[in-house]
């Protein structure tokens, strides 16, 4: 009987862990610069997805189906890109996230063919956020046309809701990402009245000499900058050699606390960023990551980046992606298809992001989320909210976003 008793236990014990082992995987596929351009960020946002999704892991997955984050080089080299979608496509991977803008360009094609899911984030063309069009593609969080509106808002609060005469140079690095805020910039300037002149500087973006040259005879008022980690702390250089003041220089969301430090806290004093996240390891889900998996030598990368703006940028993109699966399993089962996890995506309503970004709900046909942002000015020890989370001239991006969008569909319709 003791035995009968023994073996009947095990059985018992065997019958409730076997479900969990057995358990399919939900996929999720980063092919991310590790190599050349993108080095500054995309270790950060890997380390975040692998850390957040062993911590669902730990607590029984997506609906009891653990996830797998794959990743993988591409090299910033849009072949190599669609390259690695081909191969993990085949390997039954449904979902796609590229972190980089011509990467996702060049991919985002044969995802729509497909009807497979890409992620967007933060990276690629603003048009995506149409719903309508871009059926599974998800730039979920603020896009860089998002931003850039963002940026002329708060510009225009520091104008006293005028902005006619106010002068904006827009720097960038001329490679498409750099190209991409221009159009809805440009379409600002001609409703608002500001005076907007381009400024663009080459890959790598070492030598910037000329532009800032022509940006001193221009005299902005602000300067909107989309550059890229070292890019920074050249443009720092480059505006205290032309005399000109550093609080006027807003950011994009790429330029993090390595890049102030290289710029020196003290120099630094008045830039300003546009950030998608909050930042900080005092956020809840970064205390909690520490706590669950550094404090017991379980993390995924150097502890050091967990106290990273990009970090949690990772944290937050996650966050809303796997939050996304998980409803898909719940509302229509397993198996998971590339349907079923577009319309768990769909179906994200005033998710709070773990608290590292403003509330989303993404749509059917906003697949953006609301595209939230906020200015932040560095103060010498740490950043210093100057806006609260806003989306400015939703009116404007979105004729945008149609107009663009209905120039592809129909470029499409014509393949």
């Amino acid at each position: 009987m003791r035995l009968l008793s023994i073996i009947g236990g095990l059985a018992f014990a065997l019958l409730n862990v076997l479900p969990t082992i057995a358990a399919e995987p939900v996929r999720f596929a980063l092919c991310y610069d590790l190599s050349k351009a993108y080095t500054f960020v995309s270790p950060q946002i890997a380390q975040a997805a692998r850390d957040y999704a062993e911590l669902l892991n730990s607590r029984g997955g997506l609906e009891g189906h653990p996830i797998e984050v794959i990743v993988e080089d591409h090299g910033n080299e849009p072949q190599r890109g669609i390259e690695c979608y081909e191969r993990l496509k085949r390997e039954g991977v449904m979902v796609f996230d590229m972190l980089s803008t011509p990467v996702s360009r060049a991919v985002l094609p044969r995802v729509m063919k497909d009807g497979n899911i890409l992620i967007q984030s933060l990276v690629g063309r603003g048009d995506a956020v149409d719903g309508d069009v871009f059926k599974w593609v998800f730039p979920i969080g603020p896009t860089y046309w998002g931003q850039a509106a963002n940026d002329i808002g708060y510009i225009k609060q520091k104008a006293d809701g005028n902005l006619k005469g106010v002068k904006v140079a827009f720097l960038y690095v001329d490679y498409p990402f750099g190209q991409e805020p221009i159009g809805i910039l440009k379409t600002l300037a001609q409703k608002e009245g500001f005076d907007l002149q381009l400024f663009p500087y080459p890959l790598p973006g070492n030598d910037q000499a000329s532009a800032w040259t022509q940006i001193r005879r221009f005299n902005p008022d602000w300067i909107i900058s989309w550059s890229l980690s070292n890019m920074h702390v050249i443009a720092s250089r480059e505006m205290k050699r032309n005399g000109i003041p550093i609080d006027k220089y807003i950011s994009v969301n790429w330029l993090n606390e390595v890049d102030i430090k290289n710029i020196g806290q003290d120099a630094a004093i008045g830039l300003k960023r546009g950030t998608n996240v909050a930042g900080g390891s005092s956020q809840p889900l970064v205390q909690e990551i520490i706590k669950e998996l550094y404090d017991k030598g379980k993390g995924n990368g150097d502890r050091k980046f967990t106290d990273d703006v990009y970090y949690n940028t990772g944290l937050a993109m996650y966050s809303i992606t796997f939050e996304g699966a998980r409803i898909a399993i719940k509302k229509d089962g397993w198996p998971l298809t590339p349907q079923k996890i577009k319309d768990g995506l769909e179906s994200i309503k005033d998710y709070g992001v773990n608290g590292l970004m403003a509330p989303i709900t993404v749509t059917a046909q906003d697949h953006g989320g609301g595209g939230k942002t906020r200015v932040e000015m560095w103060d010498g020890a740490k950043w210093v909210p100057q806006t609260d989370w806003i989306a400015a001239f939703q009116d404007v991006v979105w004729n945008v976003v149609k107009e663009q969008s209905a120039d592809y569909a129909k470029s499409e319709a014509q393949k």
